[in-house]
């Protein structure tokens, strides 16, 4: 659907859109082909065989373009206020967040800065991961959990969360043994 269409969607159709996935959608018991058929209805573009669980939160589904064999996990949540793109063979794994939209903080205004995300083909976001607005990833890369995308990432990358770290000892662990339970 191009800019101009997406345009032509009156305010009665986002209503609709809205009701339909509060109530059909997002819910366990609906078929995923019927999610995928109901989200081209609407103006998704969505290639074949892909899968789109339940719990998932499109904004917008005339601009959101998905490819053959991708999958959308549980809970994942696609605020595409600009066009997002994800590509083949491309996995979004439970409760990640593709956000394209943000503010410029420092105007009057708070006006909106937003920017469209592409994902490339053969990716795996991960479980919590989060891509922000202007991003484009790279084919064959991998985002880890909870890892925070706010630049592109070129082909082939990996980009990981830190990893909790390991800061020092209280004093009932100072020796190395684990201090006995208290009875209750």
């Amino acid at each position: 659907m191009t800019g101009r269409d997406a345009r032509k969607i009156n305010e009665s159709g986002r209503t609709g859109y809205l009701a339909v996935q509060g109530t059909i959608l997002q819910r366990w018991w609906c078929p995923p082909k019927i999610r995928t058929a109901i989200l081209r209805a609407f103006g998704a573009r969505i290639e074949e065989n892909v899968l789109i669980r339940h719990g998932v939160t499109i904004h917008w589904p005339w601009k959101l373009h998905i490819k053959k064999n991708s999958w959308v996990g549980v809970g994942t949540w696609i605020l595409n206020l600009e066009p997002v793109t994800i590509g083949e063979n491309t996995c979004l794994s439970q409760d990640t967040f593709v956000c394209t939209g943000s503010h410029q903080f420092d105007h009057p205004n708070f006006e909106f800065d937003n920017g469209a995300i592409v994902i490339g083909d053969r990716c795996w976001i991960a479980a919590r991961a989060t891509v922000l607005r202007g991003v484009e990833i790279g084919d064959d890369s991998l985002i880890g959990a909870q890892a925070l995308v706010a630049k592109s990432v070129p082909a082939g990358s990996k980009v990981l969360a830190p990893l909790g770290e390991v800061s020092g000892r209280s004093g009932a662990h100072s020796t190395g043994r684990i201090a006995p339970r208290p009875h209750i």
